[in-house]
């Protein structure tokens, strides 16, 4: 596949948009499409962060070779390794991209002349716009006139499929580090358990990785980070805000299911304990464990989250911090899918998954259970 990437800046610093469009290399016919802005940001910073959107779009596009064509000169000869990457801001960004393109037999980078690159170059303009709130381009900055509002494509690639209309409020889906419990494959609800030795490193890998993605803050404003108020939850929360500079908040509706009885018991523990309810439990969302509550009194308690969050945090980028089911409920949200997609559904540890949900009540599922920070 052909991976084109750019990004820029309405001020170098300032307003900060990328694109990145993947093509089919025999073809040349149009797979996929990403763009964001990025809250003020240099033009390298949103270069790199449009190659990694292209890189990841060809990876969820199953690419086994892929050629990148960029009209950025630094970002080709840097990934190339014929330059050295000496700015304290790029080198985690060409660290992530290196560990993307490490999924493909192959990555090749080429530098093209912008005119060659228009396709992405249209899709950071019109990120860039929505970000700055107007159609402008300061001295300074790299990109071109923007295009008009009414001109074909200017919306996010996105909202072209689904219609959806507005910024929406980004969830980026923390599942917590390993604690004793999860060692044994134990039921953990609302017993307060704390992260182990290597729950810990889990959480600051992950806490690393969320370091290096744009858009935590913004606008002067902290990196928000809401935690479940379980302590296993809170430590890997803490984590990511020391790695980010943020500020940890908890919601009550982010606690894990509460099993009950079960709590603490293996799978085959509570099947021999309760043969006939375990096997209903595991096939209706509607059965509680006994002295517990249904895995549907979750996904209610978390529809009630997701409106608190957008509410209070329109257009934002947050961090939440929480437990397997309520992070699975989040996802069936932005999925609109039935309740069997809880049984379908398998989040590691430390795994990180994003849904983003728009003011219109659209929503858009981008990551579902990625643990690459941990390999």
């Amino acid at each position: 596949m052909i991976v084109e990437a750019d990004g820029g800046s309405r001020g170098n610093p300032g307003p900060a948009g990328y694109g990145a469009v993947v093509k089919d290399a025999e073809t040349g016919a149009v797979l996929a499409e990403s763009q964001d802005g990025l809250g003020i940001a240099t033009n390298n910073v949103a270069e790199y962060t449009g190659l990694i959107a292209g890189l990841r779009a060809a990876a969820e596009l199953g690419a086994s070779t892929v050629d990148v064509r960029m009209d950025s000169k630094l970002v080709v000869e840097q990934m190339s390794g014929r330059w050295k990457i000496k700015h304290a801001a790029l080198q985690p960004l060409a660290l992530q991209a290196r560990d993307l393109a490490a999924r493909f037999e192959r990555v090749r980078y080429e530098w093209i002349p912008r005119a060659q690159n228009a396709h992405a170059d249209r899709l950071a303009n019109e990120a860039m716009d929505t970000q700055a709130g107007k159609a402008t381009n300061p001295a300074g900055a790299k990109a071109r006139p923007a295009p008009a509002q009414n001109a074909p494509g200017a919306t996010a690639s996105a909202t072209r499929w689904s219609g959806a209309q507005g910024r929406p409020t980004r969830m980026l889906l923390v599942r917590h580090g390993q604690t004793e419990l999860s060692i044994d494959r134990r039921y953990s609800g609302r017993g307060d358990v704390a992260l182990t030795e290597h729950g810990r490193e889990q959480a600051a890998a992950l806490a690393k990785r969320l370091a290096a993605l744009p858009g935590l803050a913004a606008g002067g404003e902290a990196a928000l980070i809401v935690s479940s108020p379980l302590t296993r939850a809170r430590q890997t929360a803490q984590e990511i805000a020391d790695a980010i500079g943020g500020r940890v908040e908890t919601h009550q509706g982010l606690l894990e299911t509460d099993f009950g009885a079960w709590e603490g018991l293996t799978f085959a523990d509570a099947a021999r304990q309760d043969p006939e309810l375990h096997a209903r439990w595991i096939r209706d969302t509607s059965v509680a464990a006994p002295g517990g509550e249904s895995f549907d009194v979750v996904y209610d308690r978390v529809r009630g989250v997701r409106a608190d969050l957008v509410a209070a945090h329109a257009g934002r980028t947050i961090v939440v911090v929480s437990h397997v089911t309520p992070i699975k409920s989040f996802l069936r949200l932005g999925l609109d899918a039935g309740p069997s997609l809880l049984f379908r559904m398998h989040l590691d540890l430390a795994s990180l998954s994003i849904v983003e949900f728009y003011p219109d009540g659209n929503a858009l599922v981008r990551l579902v259970n990625d643990v690459s920070h941990l390999s």
